[in-house]
């Protein structure tokens, strides 16, 4: 069974901006929600925000809110174009440079595929993609944590079938699947399959990441959902982060909006009611984030059914 030594907190901070890249809004609301208590924080190398998240770290223990780096859990993620097995520790090295820290919490190999070595790109080029070879590159992985520079490693956007070929493979289980989950991509029985096999998933997008590419105003806008949030005084997205945390799972939420950091908070001190959960049990399920971006008659996946396997609907 995987394991994660340090407990991960449930509700994370996302820094994903699109288009990728560092900004002072960002280091401003890293650093607002660090003073408000988040201890959690997602990064990745495409993202272009390690740079400035370890600059706030550096900040916050240097006026001491925060005791040391020990007090946060700090994730990020393995892009395709370093997902190579002779790329992975280089790639650790500078993501750890970056943040100035000497050891990340969890290392994520962001999506189930390679990329040609070279410059990160997003959206990537097609002629780019490549079939992972992922016996290699988690045992690249393993190695990185059995040399201390990351105490946990993991998945992101993996199905239950390539979580099934990989742990057939690897020695250190992985031990957290990052995926799209909300109410209206409830992942049921992707979350039944890691808990039978003791990996920890957590949620991204899970107010639908309106304002990018990839995401859209389908739950925001969710008519059930705003009625239980009107009804309970509370917001969509406290609804949607509050059933997430219900599920047992951990969260991850981007907001740089001072109020909306404090409020993703608050989702601890009240429960959503019966009713309530077989009303969200009921809304109709719609995948956000399709990853088309990856699919090419030359890469990899040719469709999306080879992507996600049987874990879609459209």
């Amino acid at each position: 069974m995987a394991s994660i030594r340090k407990a991960i907190p449930l509700v994370g901070m996302g820094t994903a901006v699109y288009p990728f890249g560092p900004s002072e809004t960002m280091k401003h609301s890293i650093f607002h929600a660090i003073k408000v208590g988040y201890r959690h924080f997602d990064t990745a190398s495409v993202y272009n925000s390690e740079k400035p998240l370890g600059e706030v770290i550096k900040r916050a223990l240097e006026l001491g809110l925060i005791k040391s780096r020990d007090e946060l859990f700090i994730t990020s993620k393995l892009w395709g174009n370093d997902a190579h097995p002779h790329c992975v520790l280089p790639a650790l090295q500078q993501t750890l440079k970056n943040l100035e820290l000497q050891y990340l919490d969890l290392y994520l190999i962001h999506w189930p595929l390679s990329m040609k070595p070279g410059n990160f790109e997003f959206p990537v080029k097609k002629e780019d993609l490549l079939p992972m070879d992922y016996g290699s590159v988690w045992k690249a992985l393993e190695i990185c944590q059995k040399l201390g520079l990351t105490k946990a490693i993991g998945v992101s956007n993996f199905s239950s079938k390539k979580l099934n070929d990989l742990l057939r493979i690897a020695k250190i289980p992985p031990a957290v699947n990052q995926v799209e989950m909300n109410p209206l991509w409830q992942q049921k029985k992707l979350r039944e399959f890691c808990a039978e096999k003791g990996i920890h998933v957590t949620a991204y997008s899970p107010l639908g990441a309106r304002g990018t590419p990839w995401g859209g105003d389908r739950v925001m806008e969710c008519q059930v959902l705003k009625e239980i949030a009107q009804a309970r005084g509370k917001t969509i997205a406290q609804v949607c982060l509050r059933w997430i945390y219900e599920q047992g799972t951990s969260v991850i939420v981007k907001s740089f909006n001072k109020e909306r950091i404090k409020e993703n908070l608050a989702i601890f001190d009240w429960e959503l009611s019966v009713e309530d959960i077989q009303k969200i049990d009921q809304i109709q399920q719609f995948k956000g984030v399709p990853g088309l971006e990856f699919i090419s008659d030359e890469g990899p996946y040719k469709s999306l059914v080879e992507l996600w396997d049987e874990e879609i609907q459209f």
